[in-house]
């Protein structure tokens, strides 16, 4: 019986399409349950879609991104979404990051209970996070995610820990997303072959490579699609003309880069010894649940 749980944890509604969409559809196909945790409403995003910035919109906006969010994950195939229940910090320095109400502001200790108190529900083997260098976009929330998923990995675990929060699960691979250098230079190398203005100016080719901590991709060639529907349910954010998203059709551009990378932090299971890099550093892992199989 295939009782394997995917877990991700995202800080805004949007988040959850633009990493690692391809990968749960994926597993989702595979009958592996999918679990989002969405840790803020996304009540402090611009509105940046022209089409959709209209008075009634901003009137609405945390309604209208509940209701954007809904759509996606239905698109994507997640079996649940959860809303940690706390409101958008917005981007660091502005005034909302002092709201008592914001993400940014909420006691870590309860707010890794409200985590833990999902991951010893939903019993994941898996999580999926962010990671601790978040210096291209430092938010504010994405830091805070990064802080309470690695605290809960283990404190889910721990019976002297949160017993309010049910028994205890301790979850068996922590991952974090990244976007490859890889990547982005790929897809700007097809724009130019292609006649086409590139959304990757030399600013992104100026920012130093973290391509040597991918551990782990995962060819979603099959679901790519999934991620460009999933973007396009959040009109408010996204403009379906945005080269930056959209700018390569969904067949040339899963030719270019049809994977989702991410660093293996954490792993009880001794994937590769516990390295899960070759001798010549070349990425080992092709699956999120290597080395773990379903569970009594």
């Amino acid at each position: 019986m295939n009782n394997l749980c995917l877990l991700t944890v995202h800080a805004h509604p949007d988040d959850e399409s633009s990493k690692g969409a391809g990968t749960v559809a994926l597993y989702k196909s595979r009958g592996v349950r999918t679990v989002l945790v969405c840790c803020t409403g996304g009540e402090e995003g611009e509105i940046l879609n022209p089409d959709m910035d209209t008075p009634e919109t901003r009137a609405n906006l945390p309604e209208v991104r509940e209701a954007e969010l809904k759509q996606a994950t239905r698109i994507i195939g997640y079996d649940e979404v959860v809303m940690l229940g706390y409101r958008d910090s917005g981007m660091a320095g502005a005034a909302s990051n002092e709201d008592p109400r914001c993400f940014a502001q909420a006691d870590t200790d309860e707010a890794v209970g409200k985590l833990v108190t999902e991951i010893r529900r939903a019993r994941p083997q898996v999580i999926v996070t962010y990671d601790e260098e978040q210096s291209i976009y430092p938010h504010p929330d994405h830091l805070k995610v990064h802080e309470i998923s690695v605290l809960a990995f283990d404190a889910a675990a721990d019976k002297s820990k949160y017993p309010e929060a049910g028994e205890p699960w301790q979850p068996l691979k922590l991952y974090y997303t990244v976007w490859s250098m890889k990547r982005i230079r790929s897809i700007h190398e097809k724009f130019a072959e292609l006649g086409l203005e590139s959304p990757f100016d030399q600013r992104w080719f100026d920012r130093p490579s973290r391509d040597e901590i991918i551990t782990t991709s995962i060819d979603v060639s099959d679901f790519y699609s999934v991620r460009t529907a999933a973007l396009k349910a959040h009109r408010t954010q996204i403009e379906e003309t945005s080269r930056f998203w959209f700018g390569l059709p969904d067949d040339i551009a899963k030719s270019v880069h049809p994977y989702d990378d991410y660093t293996l932090a954490r792993s009880l299971v001794g994937t590769n010894g516990g390295h899960p890099k070759e001798p010549d550093g070349a990425v080992a892992e092709m699956d999120l649940f290597a080395g773990i199989t379903s569970t009594p």
